[in-house]
């Protein structure tokens, strides 16, 4: 995603307020996780912090164009990270550019630890922004091959054995270049959720990775008595 006519789009005003709410609502959902490591698994516009309100003690960027301190260039199917060695990953709009998805989303599952959350921000392609996507001959939102709707990522979720923790759907201004003021963008953020939540343009689903409890095996303390033809063998109790 270094594609310059890329970066021309999130230095739009439209990009622009998008990255800006987006920031907002991961704030929030980050809020409330913690640990010692994160992975954001993507990029999504440049020098863009998407990870400033979350609590673990380290966090980490990789994507297949990964560049600067820190980074870490990868294959989105085949993550170079330890099996449940992280308490959090992030992928913003990740899975809408990522070849194979649910790839993806089963490495994603590989790294978590148990308990850990994974965070998925993703356009809805039910909704005025999905519509433009197919307008435009998949053109826009930049960069995206396909988009996944919210009842397709929570299915995929559930058969990976994640629990849906939160869900919020946001980004309710028209999918075009305009000049509305940060009072009227919040005023539509904030009625949006409660009146027209079928026409949100993004969601986000935060979810859990469930711990598999074990059933323990009671072990057999009393021996069935042993069957001779047909008769139960006598025991020294009734023995004659």
């Amino acid at each position: 995603m270094n594609d310059p006519s890329v970066q021309a789009w999130f230095d739009s005003s439209l990009g622009a307020a998008l990255l800006e709410l987006e920031q907002r609502v991961l704030a929030e959902a980050l809020a409330d996780v913690f640990g010692f490591e994160l992975l954001q698994i993507g990029r999504w516009g440049a020098d863009v912090d998407l990870r400033a309100g979350v609590r673990t003690q380290h966090h980490c960027f990789l994507a297949p164009d990964a560049a600067g301190p820190g980074a870490i260039r990868i294959d989105l199917s085949a993550l170079p990270i330890a099996s449940a060695s992280v308490e959090a990953v992030l992928l913003p709009h990740t899975l809408e550019h990522a070849p194979h998805p649910h790839e993806l989303l089963r490495e994603v599952e590989r790294v978590l630890m148990g308990e850990g959350h994974v965070l998925v921000c993703g356009f809805n392609p039910l909704g005025p922004w999905g519509m433009r996507h197919l307008a435009s001959r998949r053109r826009f939102p930049p960069a995206a091959l396909r988009l996944v709707t919210e009842g397709r990522l929570r299915d995929w979720l559930g058969l990976l054995g994640f629990e849906v923790v939160d869900a919020r759907r946001y980004l309710f201004v028209p999918p075009w270049n305009q000049r509305l003021s940060a009072r009227s963008r919040a005023w539509l953020e904030s009625r949006g959720p409660r009146f027209a939540a079928p026409l949100a343009g993004a969601y986000l689903v935060k979810a859990r990775k469930r711990v598999r409890a074990l059933t323990p095996i009671r072990p057999a303390w009393h021996r069935a008595p042993a069957v001779v033809g047909g008769l139960a063998e006598p025991t020294s109790r009734n023995a004659a």
